[in-house]
């Protein structure tokens, strides 16, 4: 008769920084780990931007779950997602990529959905202003932004030319800062003297955002020092406006004063909000747990869902004092939970001390050698903060080839202001309009 405690399941969802944590506080407890992702890898999230800008390669960023997992015996991945959670039964239910189900029992369910963006109730703004939470947004967003100067190159007249040439990023967040200084670097340094007939430098770069500042969370110092940073590259700020519409020709704001204006540009990129995924509301209403604006669960000082101690929730999807959605919360919060079930798997009484959140500090990147971060009651910018940002993520990059090709990858852009992960492929809908024609549309010829 085989001992129920080494039969102990736990399902983990989400193999994010909190899933994974979670999974790798367990790795040595008598316990049957399941690991379960709508995708075969874990995302170094931070560092999407990078990615997007042709910096990184995906496989910098990203490393199979299988992989990182692989020298954990007592964890299985199953590649599916999690749609709801049968408290009774304890089963969660999954979708597989085909469209089938499958059923996971549990005794311990760890929950590590992460969130997605938010268009504040606007879902029609994400055809034309893509967010940046997953992979494949990063590749759309690099393939957006390249192929916004290739089109410059052929467009007929000096109006569609500025069009392609103006990007519009909403949300002055580390996402939106870090995009926006890389579109400046690329425009100025990277495709300089590239093109023959639209010149790169004269692209204009505008950064949204509904507060009377960028990267308020760092505090006003750095927040300061961002701005002024941002503004020396070229970045233009339009501080305290919230976007009304948007479409494929550009997006209209309004200011604190109620005035509205309009902005041509043929690329808006969206890095303003985020919202919990449908996984949330399921599972709050099975267990009747509360959920904040954004649909976060509220849990309880040890992370668990009220009334179920064998739920917990961690990560960006919690709602806990006002937690921020960084990755080091996510981290911390992952092996927090996994060290309450090896805890309880080992017998131990003793009531476990409420979660507590150390920070560690926040970093942005702004452009070559020029980051901001925050430790506590150090503020570093410049060179200093760019030296510190650069030690904290390799620190936490997943495997060593990942550390090592993002140090070769940083060596060259930093040293050359060249990016070696340009390619990128035509969208379907590009591809359909190439070939059936644009009607009304007339492009440039090409210079002698």
């Amino acid at each position: 008769m085989q001992d129920h405690v080494t039969a102990r399941r736990v399902v983990i969802l989400g193999g994010g920084f909190a899933g994974l944590f979670a999974a790798r506080a367990l790795r040595r407890s008598p316990v049957a780990v399941t690991v379960v992702d709508r995708r075969a890898h874990h995302l170094f999230q931070p560092l999407l931007y990078q990615c997007a800008s042709g910096i990184l390669s995906e496989g910098q960023i990203a490393q199979p779950l299988r992989a990182v997992l692989r020298r954990h015996p007592n964890v299985r991945c199953v590649l599916a997602e999690a749609t709801g959670v049968d408290v009774e039964a304890r089963l969660v239910h999954a979708r597989r990529p085909d469209g089938g189900t499958v059923e996971l029992p549990y005794d311990d369910l760890i929950v590590g959905v992460g969130m997605r963006q938010s268009y504040f109730g606007h879902d029609e703004f994400a055809a034309h202003a893509p967010g940046m939470k997953t992979l494949n947004d990063a590749l759309d967003i690099r393939r957006r932004i390249y192929q916004a100067f290739e089109m410059a190159e052929t467009a007929a007249d000096a109006r569609e030319r500025q069009q392609w040439l103006t990007f519009a990023l909403v949300g002055g967040g580390p996402t939106g800062v870090e995009l926006a200084g890389q579109i400046r670097e690329i425009a100025g340094h990277t495709l300089d003297r590239e093109f023959r007939t639209s010149d790169s430098s004269q692209a204009r770069v505008l950064l949204f955002e509904g507060s009377g500042e960028v990267l308020g969370a760092f505090g006003r110092p750095l927040a300061e020092r961002a701005a002024r940073t941002l503004q020396r590259l070229g970045v233009e700020l339009h501080l305290g406006t919230k976007v009304t519409s948007v479409d494929a020709r550009g997006l209209t704001v309004q200011d604190a004063d109620g005035v509205t204006g309009r902005f041509d540009a043929r690329t808006v990129l969206w890095t303003a909000g985020v919202e919990a995924p449908p996984l949330a509301a399921a599972l709050a209403r099975a267990t009747g747990a509360a959920q904040d604006r954004a649909g976060r669960i509220v849990v309880e000082p040890d992370l668990t869902v009220p009334g179920h101690p064998e739920i917990r929730v961690t990560g960006d999807v919690m709602s806990l004092n006002r937690l921020p959605g960084l990755a080091e919360v996510a981290m911390q919060s992952g092996a927090y939970a996994g060290r309450a079930v090896r805890h309880a798997v080992e017998g131990r009484t003793k009531q476990p001390k409420p979660f507590r959140y150390v920070d560690l500090g926040s970093a942005a990147y702004i452009s070559r050698g020029r980051a901001v971060v925050k430790v506590g009651p150090l503020h570093l910018s410049g060179a200093l903060g760019w030296l510190a940002w650069l030690f904290i993520h390799l620190a936490f990059l997943t495997g060593f080839r990942n550390r090592l090709g993002a140090v070769l990858s940083w060596s060259v852009a930093f040293a050359t202001s060249s990016r070696r992960e340009r390619a990128y492929a035509m969208s379907d809908a590009d591809a359909d309009a190439s070939v059936a024609g644009a009607p009304g549309q007339k492009a440039a010829p090409p210079p002698p």
